[in-house]
């Protein structure tokens, strides 16, 4: 009969353990998707906070243009500026921070050894300045 008695504790106890198991899955997958949640509406204001920066360096453009001088070297110099700052606006606003990633992407898979020798180079002054700090 201790047998028996046994086995039927076995059995629980495998039962309580499969349950408990399920449990922490359930409790696992429920947290996972709350990241996810988190994760996604972090990343869209952070999509929308770059958006609005792109409009406000547009705005600053046409602040450049309207306050600088029209005629000239400064003037075409206050063009240019204004141009660029205009420029970047635009592609901060259009290609948002999926884009830009994108884009950089590509151009370390076009360019590994500068890029790598960009990397360092930060790197090495990064570095050099917390260094300087301690």
């Amino acid at each position: 009969m201790s047998t028996t008695f046994k086995k039927d504790q076995t059995t629980q106890a495998r039962e309580q353990v499969g349950q408990a198991v399920d449990k922490v899955r359930d409790a696992a997958s429920h947290t996972g998707e709350a990241v996810q949640h988190a994760a996604a509406a972090v990343g869209q204001t952070a999509e929308q906070a770059v958006s609005s920066v792109g409009s406000s360096m547009q705005k600053v453009a046409d602040t450049v243009r309207d306050q600088g001088p029209n005629s000239g070297i400064l003037g075409t110099a206050t063009q240019s500026v204004a141009n660029a700052i205009e420029g970047t606006g635009h592609y901060l606003e259009d290609k948002n921070l999926h884009g830009m990633m994108e884009d950089v992407t590509g151009l370390i898979k076009r360019n590994p050894i500068p890029a790598v020798l960009v990397g360092l180079g930060i790197g090495f002054l990064v570095g050099r300045a917390l260094s300087s700090r301690s």
